[in-house]
């Protein structure tokens, strides 16, 4: 006798996909990203390079419905405010000559992750900075 009789399988509903690869899978962007959203998410960090925290935060307000954009802005926001507390640090710090050294260190550490999230951005990856303080979640 064969199991594999129509109507003898059991149905999946919504509720029964309960393991924990549902769980991890809701964060993570979706299977299949339209190259506008890529297009979009590269433009986000190469503008986060030269115009700061304001490209993350006019995608972060407009691309609601796109999932993609819509974390990557996050991201690049996230790394904004995180590099502007550091000036703010290094302009403190700037009083006893140390601050001065942390100017061009900055900077250069900003030019490096926003490449890597163009680079990510363009593979269709989620790119996560390392140091970014996650204020906007």
């Amino acid at each position: 006798m064969n199991d594999s009789t129509p109507g003898t399988e059991p149905v999946k509903t919504p509720t029964d996909n309960t393991s924990a690869d549902s769980v991890t899978q809701a964060s993570e962007v979706p299977a299949e990203l339209t190259q506008d959203s890529k297009n979009l998410a590269v433009l986000n960090w190469v503008g986060t390079i030269f115009l700061g925290f304001l490209p993350g935060l006019i995608l972060y307000l407009v691309q609601k419905e796109d999932t993609y954009v819509q974390d990557q802005s996050k991201e690049a926001l996230n790394w904004s405010i995180t590099l502007l507390f550091g000036y703010c640090i290094a302009f403190f710090l700037s009083f006893i000559v140390i601050g001065l050294f942390l100017f061009p260190v900055l900077g250069v550490v900003h030019l490096i992750f926003c490449i890597l999230g163009i680079v990510g951005a363009q593979k269709g990856e989620t790119f996560r900075v390392p140091y970014a303080i996650r204020l906007i979640k």
